[in-house]
């Protein structure tokens, strides 16, 4: 059975618990991950879960989103996933956390201390169909628009860091095409 850690509201661990009863109970805020794969023309990769995920089956999301396991770092457990689910790896950084709370349906609740992760990649994704049923890029204004449209076609975590992570991703670029003085 895979476990979660649970922890309090600084990331602090006090604990684990098996994924689905941390998901069925709700109450209990456990540490996640969520990563943005972007390629040079600022497009970010989205993921369709398989229709077999135990919620969000079907719905567009993140690049990927899971869980660390114990002992296992943010970013490890970032590109571990990465090559399970997209079957690819590449460079990343965790840019910032946060914590939310959505009801999931089906009596599941995702409460979640959620590192997101940012890298960059060019190619071709080979796609775990247990995991993963479609890809696309897509533009920031494009993915924004989208979900505005069209909610109940993506996962509450994305929408709900989609903002922080644009504004994230704008001031990075501003940052990166800002010439070093000597």
């Amino acid at each position: 059975m895979e476990q979660v850690i649970l922890v309090d509201h600084s990331d602090n661990e006090i604990g684990t618990e098996e994924k689905i009863k941390a998901h069925e109970n709700g109450a209990k805020l456990h540490r996640a991950f969520s990563i943005f794969i972007f390629n040079s023309r600022g497009e970010t990769m989205l993921q369709q879960r398989a229709a077999s995920k135990y919620h969000g089956g079907g719905l567009w999301s993140n690049t990927v989103c899971s869980h660390q396991r114990k002992g296992e770092s943010t970013l490890d457990a970032a590109h571990r996933r990465l090559r399970e689910e997209m079957g690819f790896d590449c460079d990343m950084h965790e840019a910032f956390a946060f914590e939310y709370r959505a009801e999931m349906g089906n009596g599941l609740t995702e409460h979640e201390y959620d590192h997101v992760v940012i890298g960059t990649y060019e190619g071709t994704p080979r796609l775990n169909r247990n995991e993963v049923q479609d890809w696309k890029w897509v533009g920031l204004d494009e993915l924004r628009d989208g979900m505005m449209a069209h909610p109940k076609e993506y996962t509450p975590w994305a929408k709900m860091v989609i903002d922080r992570v644009i504004d994230y991703y704008k001031k990075r670029s501003a940052a990166d095409a800002e010439p070093v003085s000597t």
